[in-house]
């Protein structure tokens, strides 16, 4: 089964991740000045023009890694489609890491803006496959940048990566309200990220004619089984359901004090382990 198509403006995560992304690097890289930077006449035409040339050239690169792979994203290439001179490239990301580490935020600002987020879902289970699927199909379709943006550990520090989280998290934090939530939060985020990435990362090792599309019909369902429950936990006679329910909804509540709050997160984060 190939992933369903649900790509929606998720909007202002999206804009708001690459928006500020986009202004620390342009801060982080120093005054810079030349024409090849698009220097303004004043401080602030500068600094949008920096911002400007850098997103130029990171565009420019994530075009080159999706036609021609990794390989082919060097500074002189990439400085070349962009119309500029290869010490610009240095002086805008420091080095080719540098510039690589742009255009794998770049991926996560894109797929961010791809998210569908919907506050309340009506079958919560259909909304975690929904999800999944959509994780898929953009790496399918952006292999080359996907492999990019998952080579590195260090990059879950992405701010865009982080935004999609919460998105997740969202979706994990419904269904153990809704009680349909078999392990622990985070580990099920483990779980959906972990099948989600093999999946992508599989098919693509694969020669085109053994890619068969009940793979990834068999991996989703397998994620679906091992993080939720058939029927609401919280109808079972066990505590450990019950006890994940109500540490998701904890938050909202202000009866309780802060400390009260605390004790009782961690009596319900025991009863849940025991599950």
């Amino acid at each position: 089964m190939p992933p369903r198509s649900r790509v929606r403006d998720a909007a202002a995560a999206a804009a708001a991740a690459a928006a500020a992304a986009a202004a620390a690097a342009a801060a982080d890289s120093g005054s810079g000045s030349g024409s090849d930077l698009e220097s303004g006449s004043g401080s602030g035409s500068a600094v949008v023009g920096r911002a400007r040339t850098r997103q130029r050239v990171i565009e420019a690169a994530a075009d080159l890694l999706a036609r021609e792979g990794r390989d082919a994203v060097t500074t002189r290439a990439v400085a070349v489609a962009a119309g500029l001179q290869p010490p610009a490239i240095y002086r805008l990301f420091g080095d080719k890491e540098g510039l690589l580490e742009a255009v794998a935020e770049h991926g996560f600002a894109t797929f961010l803006a791809a998210k569908r987020v919907d506050p309340d879902p009506q079958d919560l289970i259909e909304d975690l496959r929904a999800g999944w699927d959509l994780a898929v199909e953009f790496g399918l379709a952006n292999p080359a940048l996907y492999t990019l943006m998952y080579s590195e550990p260090t990059r879950v520090a992405s701010p865009a990566f982080k935004a999609g989280m919460e998105i997740l998290m969202g979706r994990i934090r419904r269904l153990a309200a809704g009680g349909r939530l078999r392990v622990d939060e985070e580990l099920a985020a483990t779980l959906i990220h972990a099948t989600a990435r093999g999946a992508v990362l599989t098919w693509l090792s694969l020669p085109e004619d053994r890619r068969n599309p009940a793979l990834l019909t068999i991996l989703r369902e397998s994620m679906v089984a091992a993080v939720t429950n058939e029927e609401p936990a919280v109808q079972d006679a066990g505590p450990a359901g019950a006890a994940r329910a109500l540490r998701a909804t904890l938050p909202e509540q202000t009866i309780l004090s802060g400390a009260e709050q605390h004790l009782l997160r961690e009596w319900l984060d025991r009863l849940a382990s025991d599950g």
